[in-house]
């Protein structure tokens, strides 16, 4: 199927994207095996897919594995969020040198890099913990070309709560509702992914733009996982004209095809207009997804399970380039 619009992964870390800028015996180099983003980049100029949403890890450095999965092993030491957040920025700002590859900073951007079949890069943040605790970072972030900040990842940040460790702040903190106003003001898209469904409520409440939940699906009863989502939880993002990203991990679903019906499980809740595609590339947990060339796959089956062709295109990538431009310019 040829796209009609830009066909976009909403949530990724292409050739472990936040190892770049760090020098190849360091031991997260070795550990992961190193920054292979250059060659994530012309795998995705080769599929149906045209942008990206590559994303930084705020809370890399201290993050350990434990038997429940991912969670922070210790506290930061002083400066560090904010040094390792801008070496992975600065890294990702250096792929845009290339003629092939577009930064995209506004909506005009998705339709020129769709237009002359380029690569485009959209810089987001998984986790606010680079703050520090301190707002002025977001509008530094926004200079260098972010747009858009998922507010919680594996560390309790300053900002809320997460769904994988017990509740300390009941939902989004005093700061968390300064992060959110600041952002609204910016014009950075806010990302859902990760936080209770509290702290979901909570912005939705506070923000007047529409959020997305970058990375999940829907909950699956005694097979469910706290990253997983209530059907009241899908529909609070839905209600604000935002989205979630349908995530291809290895939680209920075994298959492409396990996969494409959780995206057909979103569209029958929430509606097709606020679906679209998360794939978590090349940091996701037993994924189905492992390479940008089963974009055009995903949406082969969606035509075979009936959806029509424009509302292929609007999970492929539309729907969120309505969103980017509503909330992004």
């Amino acid at each position: 199927m040829a796209a009609a619009s830009p066909w976009i992964d909403v949530h990724a870390h292409p050739g472990r994207c936040f190892l770049g800028g760090l020098p190849a015996d360091a031991p997260l180099s070795a550990l992961l095996g190193g920054d292979g983003t250059t060659a994530a980049v012309r795998e995705i100029a080769a599929s149906g897919a045209s942008t990206v949403a590559f994303s930084t890890v705020a809370d890399l450095v201290v993050l350990t594995a434990t038997a429940n999965g991912l969670t922070a092993g210790r506290d930061f030491e002083e400066g560090e969020a904010v040094a390792d957040h801008q070496r992975q920025v600065e890294a990702l700002t250096s792929l845009t040198a290339h003629p092939a590859v577009r930064l995209i900073r506004h909506a005009d951007d998705l339709a020129d890099v769709h237009r002359h079949s380029l690569v485009g890069v959209i810089i987001t943040c998984e986790g606010a913990d680079f703050l520090d605790g301190q707002l002025r970072g977001l509008a530094d972030a926004h200079a260098a070309g972010v747009r858009s900040v998922t507010l919680v990842h594996y560390r309790v940040n300053e900002v809320g709560d997460i769904q994988t460790e017990p509740v300390t702040h009941g939902g989004l903190t005093g700061f968390g509702a300064e992060v959110v106003t600041e952002m609204n003001r910016l014009g950075l898209l806010i990302d859902l992914a990760h936080a209770t469904h509290q702290v979901t409520l909570d912005v939705i409440d506070r923000s007047y733009d529409p959020v997305v939940l970058s990375h999940s699906h829907l909950g699956h009863g005694q097979e469910s996982h706290p990253r997983l989502l209530s059907d009241e939880h899908a529909l609070a993002v839905a209600s604000t004209g935002g989205l979630i990203g349908a995530w291809p991990a290895g939680i209920a679903v075994a298959d492409l095809a396990g996969y494409v019906s959780e995206i057909v499980r979103l569209i029958e809740l929430v509606g097709v207009d606020h679906v679209g595609i998360g794939t978590d590339m090349d940091a996701n947990y037993r994924p189905v997804v492992t390479a940008y060339g089963q974009f055009n796959d995903i949406a082969a089956h969606l035509l075979a399970r009936g959806l029509g062709p424009d509302e292929v295109t609007a999970v492929m990538g539309a729907n969120y380039a309505r969103v980017f431009a509503a909330v992004c310019g």
